[in-house]
């Protein structure tokens, strides 16, 4: 039986892909907007199982994300590799950016070793706009591609492709800038992500439009020079699934790269949604894969169907499978699993892993999810429709502001919080909903001391089956009292609360405003998908 794959290819809150192939080595990185470390690295031998080796930036003063709003932050990066150099450029969105000048500004940053360390950011002077790529010509120069409103724009969203050489001695851009495309469709709003490539001596520039929704798309042009003009292709766009309605499986396909393997295929990695319920994601923008087969000088996405399909037949590649990734992590190791993150830069301590070994302490601090700031909040992406995650704890709160336990996090307007506090009667378990920037518990149960079980000791459960949502606490593991049952989950999701992220579940601690010392030990998570 011919082997096959499943998109997607990193299932969970990884939009933005961009790829490159160093050898027979890929590597892809994604957008992570408000989230720390920045922008995941993945690694691939042959296109379909991939591993995170780490993240571009991953120390605070590479990473200033203090203040951003949610879907602000790090957007669609761009990976390239030059001469033994790897290259990430990007643009972070309403940070303070270069020399604290608030706004929109571009950055590169270099490595020699994609799973780093990876340099400082070098800002880009007079680089406006969003989703910066690169191009390293054959004859040596290196250019610079991305979107930036129309000078002379028509309409809402009416946006333009433009191009400057880079000088990377200097890492600055030098010479005119040239106005390449504005998209292929007559009106077409936010024409974006764009990447340039020199494929049998024509320079391709392929693009996203149509706004990163159910209207997305891809397109592509093509050039015998770099500065255009540009030839649209008569049969864009080359792949959206606008048309096939917003029941279908795979919805909003679009900001796309292109990958050429060692043996001379194409492929595709794009973004995409899978709504389930009604049309609701709540796992955000995935990355999936499809094949490319060139015809009369142009790219055909996917040839007989023009979509993303669920399955394919693998690239033809040697199979290379990673081990495993654990369901549990028993905080055992030195360092935090690549697969855990912060919200925003962290700049005081929020845990340790070596204050109490086998556990990992996350200590209460004022600040809360539902503030833009730096909560003690270790986060990692729901990945799957029906998942199950249990957490193993020991807290004791030490007055009433004091809280912590899990979170389902959308933003800061839109969650869950199932945590362990204090009440006027003793120990609480409360589940509170945030919905438009309002809380409301939804349960609340008390909990009596259990002499016979480890006193310290609670558990947490959530389960997922679609959108419905349980809640579940136990003293023993096993002996589950379910506090709340299939709690409608659609706020997790991003037509309902906005913005361009997946929804994330995490371990949470708060002292709601209140000075303290007081710290939750946490000796395992576990998340797994189900049936």
């Amino acid at each position: 039986m011919p082997k096959t794959f499943r998109n997607p290819i990193l299932p969970g809150f990884y939009p933005d892909p961009s790829v490159c192939r160093v050898g027979d080595n890929y590597f892809l990185v994604n957008s992570t907007f408000e989230f720390f470390p920045g922008l995941p690295i993945h690694h691939s031998r042959d296109l379909v199982h991939w591993r995170q080796i780490g993240h571009v930036l991953d120390r605070p003063e590479q990473l200033n994300l203090d203040g951003v709003r949610p879907s602000g932050g790090l957007y669609a990066p761009t990976i390239r590799h030059h001469e033994g150099t790897f290259y990430v450029i990007n643009t972070m969105v309403d940070g303070p950016g270069r020399e604290g000048q608030e706004g929109r500004s571009n950055f590169i940053v270099t490595a020699a070793d994609p799973a780093g360390p990876w340099s400082n950011p070098n800002w880009l002077d007079d680089a406006p706009g969003i989703d910066p790529s690169l191009l390293f010509d054959d004859d040596g120069r290196a250019w610079y591609v991305g979107n930036r409103h129309a000078f002379d724009g028509h309409y809402n969203g009416h946006c333009e492709i433009w191009l400057q050489e880079l000088d990377l001695e200097a890492m600055q851009l030098t010479g005119p800038k040239t106005v390449l495309w504005d998209g292929a469709v007559k009106g077409a709003v936010y024409a974006e992500g764009p990447h340039l490539y020199r494929i049998d001596g024509r320079y391709y520039l392929m693009i996203a439009e149509g706004g990163t929704g159910h209207d997305h798309a891809v397109t592509i042009s093509r050039s015998e020079t770099i500065t255009g003009p540009y030839e649209v292709n008569p049969r864009n766009p080359i792949l959206t699934h606008r048309h096939l309605g917003q029941g279908y499986p795979i919805v909003g396909t679009g900001h796309a790269d292109l990958v050429q393997t060692q043996y001379g295929e194409w492929w595709l990695v794009a973004l995409a949604m899978r709504p389930y319920d009604g049309y609701f994601y709540n796992l955000g923008r995935e990355t999936f894969m499809a094949p490319v087969r060139w015809e009369e000088g142009w790219p055909i996405v996917s040839p007989g169907t023009g979509k993303i399909e669920e399955s394919y037949l693998v690239p033809n590649l040697p199979e290379h499978r990673w081990p495993a990734e654990p369901v549990t992590d028993h905080f055992e190791t030195e360092s935090l699993d690549h697969r855990w993150n912060y919200l925003r830069t962290p700049r005081e301590p929020i845990l340790s892993l070596s204050d109490r070994p086998g556990f990992l302490r996350l200590y209460l601090r004022p600040a809360t999810v539902a503030e833009r700031a730096n909560p003690s909040f270790l986060g990692r992406r729901q990945q799957h429709i029906n998942f199950a995650a249990i957490v193993s704890l020991e807290f004791t709160p030490a007055n009433p502001s004091e809280e912590a336990g899990l979170v389902l996090l959308q933003n800061d307007d839109y969650h869950f919080r199932f945590v362990l506090g204090q009440s006027s009667s003793g120990m609480t378990v409360r589940l509170i909903k945030r919905f438009r920037g309002s809380d409301t518990v939804i349960a609340e149960h008390a909990l009596d001391r259990d002499e016979d079980a480890n006193s310290d000791r609670l558990y947490l459960r959530v389960e997922a089956q679609g959108q419905a949502y349980s809640f579940c606490v136990a003293r023993r593991l096993g002996d589950w009292i379910t506090i709340a049952r299939q709690v409608d989950g659609r706020l997790l999701s991003t037509p309902v609360a906005g913005g361009f992220i997946g929804a994330y579940i995490g371990l949470y601690a708060s002292s709601n405003g209140q000075a303290g010392t007081n710290h939750v030990d946490v000796d395992w998570f576990e998340y797994k998908e189900t049936n």
